[in-house]
């Protein structure tokens, strides 16, 4: 019993190190706050605030009642094994352990919240997948990248959008850009940012030879519009186009998927998403604005290191991971080294274990 009861005091004193490392007491202040505004009589004037308000007070809320039961079953278990402490009951020291298990378990889920520690973690992401060198392999593997998210962002209950798509001829994606909505999407998938490498023996090559395949995977936040993005219209040229298909057959009959070029930086945008012209167009200029956005802050950090003399080479095209679905079977993440045989399980979107050794790892 003295053993089960010194394991929950270290978890107790690990809890509340991260509990005030996240700021839950404040968090809790702001959510009463929030509600204390969306009881005002003027809140839904502006729907778009509104909404927006509304949506944090639930995340702020889920978390500050995660955290708050968890403390609660801890102080709970911690009574208990202290008024058991005298008793020689080994059915009652193994639901203390079990139920120690069940906390440690439910601490790590929450504890992984305190990795994230980028400005725009807790917002949406614009999630790219391109197909790269190696045919109708590479448009497959784009489209096995897709589903790996899509399933990904399933589990976590978050809300996807296609905005474009362009197929394959034969097979698979040549590209695809998608928005994911719900709390902290950047802040987990950021870590797919980069090329990823498909070794494999090809399915579509007739005597089975091994390929290597590349996609890039591009994601960034969705950033608010406040004002600080100007595009002018003189620096648009908008093509245009009827959505495509599989194939490249088109799926409408009217010239509604819209196309941005930002002149002045080279920027590309498309939307095909909706039937109207107007909301790709609009969805289009939102995504742009984005990219601006992301373009800017890279400048000013690049400006930033160079004054500080930490210049840092840019190495596009080098793979972050590499899937090899061959032989002694395993993927493997080439910045944290962390590594699984769990290739099933990875493809159909259980990628924590690699978003966590990410930010461990952003954070050496």
């Amino acid at each position: 019993m003295e053993a089960i009861i010194k394991k929950l005091e270290d978890l107790r004193e690990r809890f509340l190190r991260t509990k005030a490392l996240l700021d839950i007491d404040r968090k809790k202040e702001e959510e009463h706050e929030l509600r204390l505004q969306m009881s005002e009589p003027d809140f839904w004037h502006d729907r778009t605030a509104a909404v927006r308000h509304g949506q944090k007070a639930e995340e702020l809320a889920t978390e500050v009642r995660e955290w708050l039961e968890l403390g609660d079953e801890i102080r709970e278990a911690e009574e208990i094994s202290a008024l058991a402490q005298n008793e020689d009951n080994n059915d009652l020291t193994e639901e203390l352990h079990k139920k120690y298990e069940e906390l440690e378990k439910k601490f790590f889920h929450l504890e992984f919240f305190s990795l994230f520690s980028g400005r725009y973690d807790r917002d949406n992401a614009l999630v790219a997948i391109h197909a790269g060198t190696g045919g109708v392999d590479a448009q497959d593997w784009a489209q096995i990248l897709e589903r790996m998210y899509l399933r990904f962002s399933e589990r976590q209950n978050w809300r996807t959008e296609t905005l474009d798509r362009n197929y394959g001829n034969e097979a698979g994606i040549k590209s695809v850009f998608f928005r994911v909505t719900g709390a902290w999407a950047y802040g987990y998938l950021k870590s797919e940012n980069g090329v990823h490498r498909l070794l494999r023996n090809s399915p579509f090559d007739a005597d089975g030879a091994r390929h290597t395949s590349f996609a890039l995977v591009e994601v960034i936040p969705e950033i608010k519009d406040d004002g600080t993005i100007i595009i002018r219209d003189e620096d648009l040229r908008i093509d245009v186009f009827r959505s495509s298909g599989p194939g490249g057959q088109s799926v409408n009959t009217t010239d509604s998927a819209v196309r941005i070029v930002h002149l002045p930086t080279g920027l590309t945008v498309s939307c095909q998403s909706e039937r109207s012209q107007h909301q790709n167009k609009e969805n289009a200029l939102k995504i742009l604005r984005t990219k601006l956005y992301q373009l800017a802050l890279a400048e000013k950090e690049a400006e930033e290191r160079k004054l500080k003399g930490d210049i840092q080479k840019a190495e596009w095209g080098r793979q972050i991971r590499s899937y090899f679905l061959y032989g002694n079977r395993l993927i493997k993440d080439h910045r944290t080294d962390f590594e699984t045989s769990d290739i099933d399980g990875v493809l159909d979107g259980a990628l924590e274990p690699f978003m966590e050794a990410y930010l461990k790892w952003l954070k050496e």
